[in-house]
């Protein structure tokens, strides 16, 4: 198993910083990246932070994660978080850890976002904590 832990974030959350800060906040998807590059080397791991708009994109690096024997995932999937059955069944077929992560929480917004096929198949969910929701992933991760 490598020490690489592959950030995969999901449709919009290019626009960190800028999209609805009252809900994300006005760190942008750079900042968090830096802050999990900093605590990474705190725990001795290494990240590879990616963003698309495309889920076929992040179902690819989800199997990459897997053929490269990564530590772990940390998946904010964005909206597809409550659409997507393609990532619950990557989730499942990977023997990879996925931790879940929402900048907000999803069950104190609209009713739609309180169903999450990504959460009933990651190992574990951080949700509501802003962006340091991963790095509370990564120490959870580190902890495995």
């Amino acid at each position: 198993m490598s020490n690489t832990v592959y950030v995969l974030n999901g449709p919009n959350l290019n626009l960190l910083g800028l999209r609805e800060p009252e809900i994300y906040g006005s760190n942008t998807l750079d900042d968090v990246a830096a802050m999990l590059e900093d605590r990474a080397q705190d725990l001795d791991l290494r990240v590879d932070v990616r963003q698309s708009n495309h889920e076929g994109h992040i179902l690819d690096w989800m199997h990459e994660a897997f053929a490269e024997d990564a530590r772990a995932i940390i998946l904010n999937a964005g909206a597809l978080t409550h659409t997507s059955i393609a990532l619950y069944d990557a989730i499942k077929a990977i023997t990879v850890p996925v931790i879940e992560v929402h900048i907000s929480d999803p069950t104190t917004r609209e009713e739609f976002r309180h169903i999450s096929y990504v959460g009933m198949a990651a190992a574990h969910t951080i949700q509501g904590h802003g962006v340091k929701g991963y790095v509370e992933a990564l120490e959870y991760i580190a902890a495995l």
